[in-house]
C-alpha cells in the first residue's frame, strides 16, 4: 500500500499573533537659545527705540566732560585757582568714575543691567543739578566727583544694546546711539527663563517678527561676575591688552578735549587767533587777595565756535568708523585710528591759522571718538555673558586712570612744554595701536558667548 507523501507544514500559533499598535517614539522637542531668538527676530522698531534711548547715555557723558572744559576758565577766575587746582577738578570726576565703575559692573552682573542704569541716571542728574549751587571750590570738586560716580553706570547702556542686537547689526548700530527691558541674556543666565521669554516675545511683537519654534533653553550660570574669570588662562592676555588700550584711549580722548580749551584760552598755537579776536582778560582789583599767579582769561565767541565745530567731528566721521569696524574688523580698525590719532597730536605743533587749528582739532575729536566706539564694541563682544558687565565695568574703571592723568598733561605740562605734552600723547597712542593690532581674538561676525 503506497504511503501518501505529505509536505512539511509550518504551524503558527494564532495565540502568539497579536495586533498591537507600535509604540510611538516621542518626538524630540525643538529648542532655541537667546542667541537664536535674537537672530530670528532681527532688527526692527524696538532696536531703533533702544538705540535712541540708550544713545542718550553717551550724550550725557559727553556733556559732562565738555562742561568741565568750558567751565575751567570761569572757575579759574571765580576762585583764583592755580593750574593744578583746575586740573584736580577733572581728575576727581574720573576718580569717582573709576571707583564706581567696578561696583556697578559687579552689581549689574548679579542684579541686572537696567536697574543699575536707572540708578546711575538719577544719581548723575541729582548731583549735576547740585553743582550749580556750589558755594566754594571744595564743594564744586566734591559734587563733580559724585557726578562722576553716577556717570560710571552708563556703560550698562551699551551692554544692553549689545545683548539685544543681532550679530550682523552690532558693528553698524552700536556706534550710533517702559523704560528699558532687562537683558534676556542676563535673565536666562540666572535661571529666569520666563522673564527672558517674555522680553523676547515683546521685542518680536514690536518688530512685527516671529519667534523661533520650540522651547527656550540656556545653561544656568551659577558663578557670575568673578574677577578670577577675567584673569583666567583664556582671557588673561585679552584682558590685559584691553586694559592698556582703555587707559590710553581715555588719556587721549579727554586730553584732546581739555587741550582744546587750553589752546584757545591761552592762545598756545602761533597764529591761531589775532589780537582783535582775543578774548577779554579779566582785570581784578589790586588787592593782596587777588595777586594770584594763575592765568585768567575767558573765551571769546570765536573760541566757542571752534569748540563746537571740533565737537561735531565726533559725529561727522561716524560712517567711516562704521565701515572700518565692519569691513576691516575691530582690531585692524582700532589700530589704524589709534595710529592716526598719534599723527594728528604731533600736527598740532605746526604753526597754523585759526582755521587750521580748528581742522586739526576736528580730526582729533573724530579719531578719539572712533577709538572709543571700537573698544566699547570689542569689549562688550569679547567676554561671555557671565562676566560681560564686569569686564566692561573694570575696563571703564581702569581707563579713568588715563582720564585722571590727562588734566595734568593738558592743563599743567602743556603750559610748560607744549611739544613735550604732544609727544607724550602721541607715544601713548602708538602703544595702544600696537596693542590693538596684536589682540588675540577678533570679534567681527562672532556670536556673543553665553559661558566661557
Amino acid at each position: 500500500m503506497a504511503t501518501k507523501q505529505t509536505e512539511p507544514v509550518t504551524i503558527i500559533s494564532l495565540r502568539k499573533l497579536r495586533l498591537e499598535t507600535p509604540e510611538t517614539q516621542p518626538k524630540e522637542s525643538k529648542t532655541f537659545t537667546v542667541e537664536d531668538a535674537v537672530e530670528t527676530i532681527g532688527f526692527g522698531r524696538f532696536h531703533i527705540a533702544l538705540l535712541l534711548i540708550m544713545g542718550s547715555t553717551g550724550v550725557v557723558e559727553a556733556m559732562e566732560i565738555m562742561l568741565i572744559a568750558v567751565v575751567s576758565p570761569v572757575i579759574r577766575c571765580e576762585w583764583q585757582l592755580e593750574n593744578w587746582q583746575v586740573a584736580l577738578v577733572t581728575t576727581m570726576v574720573f576718580f569717582g568714575y573709576m571707583i564706581f565703575s567696578i561696583l556697578f559692573g559687579l552689581l549689574a552682573d548679579r542684579y541686572g543691567r537696567w536697574k543699575i542704569l536707572l540708578i546711575s541716571f538719577l544719581w548723575g542728574a541729582y548731583f549735576s543739578l547740585l553743582t550749580s549751587f556750589s558755594p566754594s571750590y571744595v564743594w564744586f570738586v566734591f559734587l563733580r566727583t559724585m557726578v562722576g560716580c553716577g556717570v560710571s553706570g552708563h556703560a550698562q547702556g551699551l551692554i544692553i544694546k549689545t545683548e539685544f542686537l543681532p550679530t550682523k547689526y552690532r558693528g553698524y548700530m552700536l556706534p550710533l546711539s517702559q523704560f528699558i527691558p532687562e537683558s534676556a541674556r542676563f535673565s536666562v543666565s540666572t535661571g529666569n527663563t520666563q522673564a527672558a521669554l517674555a522680553t523676547l516675545q515683546r521685542i518680536a511683537r514690536i518688530n512685527r517678527s516671529v519667534m523661533p519654534e520650540g522651547k527656550l533653553v540656556e545653561p544656568i550660570l551659577e558663578k557670575r561676575g568673578r574677577f578670577a574669570d577675567l584673569l583666567g588662562a583664556k582671557y588673561l592676555r585679552t584682558t590685559l591688552q584691553i586694559w592698556v588700550i582703555w587707559v590710553g584711549i581715555s588719556f587721549a580722548y579727554y586730553g584732546v578735549i581739555l587741550a582744546s580749551a587750553e589752546l584757545l584760552e591761552r592762545d598756545l598755537v602761533c597764529g591761531s587767533r589775532s589780537e582783535s579776536e582775543s578774548g577779554v582778560a579779566v582785570t581784578l582789583p589790586d588787592t593782596e587777595e587777588n595777586h594770584s599767579p594763575c592765568h585768567c582769561h575767558v573765551f571769546a565767541p570765536s573760541d566757542y565756535r571752534t569748540m563746537i565745530i571740533s565737537t561735531v567731528g565726533e559725529i561727522a566721521l561716524n560712517p567711516f568708523n562704521i565701515l572700518g569696524i565692519n569691513f576691516l574688523g575691530r582690531r585692524l580698525s582700532l589700530s589704524i585710528t589709534m595710529g592716526c590719532t598719534a599723527l594728528f597730536f604731533l600736527l598740532l605743533n605746526i604753526c597754523t591759522s585759526s582755521s587750521g587749528l580748528t581742522g586739526f582739532l576736528f580730526m582729533l575729536r573724530a579719531l578719539v571718538a572712533a577709538n572709543f566706539n571700537t573698544i566699547y564694541i570689542y569689549t562688550a563682544e569679547v567676554y561671555p555673558t557671565m562676566i560681560r558687565a564686569l569686564g566692561m565695568g573694570t575696563s571703564g574703571s581702569l581707563c579713568r586712570i588715563g582720564a585722571m592723568v590727562a588734566p595734568f598733561i593738558s592743563q599743567v605740562l602743556m603750559s610748560a612744554s607744549f611739544l613735550g605734552a604732544l609727544c607724550l600723547f602721541s607715544s601713548v597712542c602708538v602703544v595702544c595701536a600696537i596693542s590693538a593690532f596684536t589682540l588675540p581674538i577678533e570679534t567681527k561676525g562672532r556670536a556673543l558667548q553665553q559661558i566661557k
